[in-house]
């Protein structure tokens, strides 16, 4: 009942979401020149989000994600803490090449039921898959929304970006797997047998997949705009499917609730900066460059992201980030922070409802006291690596 209702319940904010929007611009108080800047501007960002979302759901359809996770098993040779290093890379790579949602909705049940197949506790893979969804997504560009609004900022593109976010970023990811290993280091011992391999239905088409996501990986930062990369790459996923499983195409293969509630907020916090948020916030958000700056904001980004959403904190704070420096900070606190409530981050909601799916339970009082410690450690590490790295 609990499930059924918060199924219905995310509609219907959605909507409320998208009517104040297209109220804000009907009336005029999103001014018609803001509303036409905003659009021009994220209008690539969404349609990479589309175009990956695709590329991801298909391969998913053609096995990539279950054939990967099970050769993962086999490479474990039954030993469980080599699994879960597999698993951690995994999580790890799909993050930074494919976004934190791809890792929430399509690898997190293939870990969860890769654990519950050879009898280990899928708590742990389910929070290594959540977490990292997080705080491996300051990696690249693609990796999160935030950072693909943020990208233009950075001279030299995706190489700007990279320059500026990995060092924070990697002190980031290290710190999540020293915790979760640490937290759960004795469910991590022992061996565990080989699950059975899962009959592939279409042999062509899960190697022409695979084939077509490993060329995506590496053109996603070759500097060609990633919506054009992820684009083709869509089309050539749809041409297949097209003439060997034609039944996977579907309209449910766009993240419609993801768009919607992005467009909502886009309108609305750009109406609220049109009418003087900035000003009210730049005393909030302190200013300047030196570690104990870079790191209030951060900080700031990290309680934003756990109160409102990660992609409201960052639209609401965007304009007092008026450097690379502070822009990395801030990208820090609302990446790398969202540990703590269920609705921190999208990625979080989405992963919460693949879990309960399959039948996993988590504790919300556990999650959040761990979320808690997690955030209290990584963010400041990590902004105090971008201010003497950077």
């Amino acid at each position: 009942m609990h499930e059924n209702a918060t199924r219905r319940v995310g509609p219907i904010l959605t909507a409320l979401l998208l009517i104040a929007a297209v109220v804000v611009v009907i009336t005029g108080v999103l001014p018609r020149d803001d509303f036409f800047a905003l659009a021009g501007r994220v209008s690539p960002v969404l349609a990479f989000v589309i175009a990956i979302t695709v590329v991801a759901e298909l391969a998913s359809a053609a096995g990539v994600f279950t054939a990967l996770a099970e050769r993962l098993a086999v490479w474990g040779r039954g030993r469980i803490w080599l699994l879960w290093a597999f698993v951690l890379v995994l999580a790890i790579v799909c993050t930074a090449f494919l976004s934190l949602d791809t890792t929430a909705v399509l690898v997190t049940p293939v870990v969860i039921v890769l654990a519950l197949h050879i009898g280990v506790s899928p708590v742990p893979f389910a929070l290594a898959a959540v977490w990292l969804a997080n705080t491996a997504s300051l990696f690249l560009p693609v990796s999160n929304l935030t950072n693909l609004l943020a990208a233009a900022s950075f001279d030299g593109g995706t190489a700007g970006f990279i320059a500026a976010a990995w060092a924070p970023a990697l002190v980031g990811v290290v710190l999540s797997v020293v915790i979760l290993s640490v937290v759960f280091r004795r469910s991590l011992r022992g061996r565990f047998e080989a699950p059975a391999r899962t009959p592939i239905d279409d042999r062509p088409l899960l190697v022409y997949s695979a084939v077509v996501v490993v060329v995506l990986l590496p053109m996603l930062v070759s500097g060609i705009p990633v919506e054009i990369v992820a684009g083709a790459a869509a089309v050539l996923l749809l041409a297949a499917f097209l003439v060997r499983d034609r039944g996977a195409i579907r309209l449910s293969l766009i993240p419609w609730q993801a768009l919607a509630i992005a467009v909502g907020l886009f309108v609305l916090v750009e109406a609220a900066h049109a009418h003087g948020l900035e000003n009210l916030l730049s005393t909030v958000s302190g200013t300047g460059e030196d570690p104990l700056s870079l790191l209030h904001l951060a900080a700031v980004g990290a309680l934003g992201a756990n109160a409102i959403n990660n992609l409201p904190a960052y639209l609401v704070l965007e304009p007092l980030a008026d450097s690379p420096l502070r822009l990395v900070a801030l990208l820090i606190g609302v990446n790398l922070g969202p540990l703590v409530t269920p609705w921190a981050s999208l990625a979080t909601l989405l992963w919460h409802q693949r879990v309960t799916a399959l039948g996993v339970t988590i504790s919300w009082p556990k999650f959040m006291a761990l979320g808690v410690i997690a955030v209290v450690l990584i963010v400041p590490a990590a902004t105090l690596t971008l201010a003497f790295v950077g």
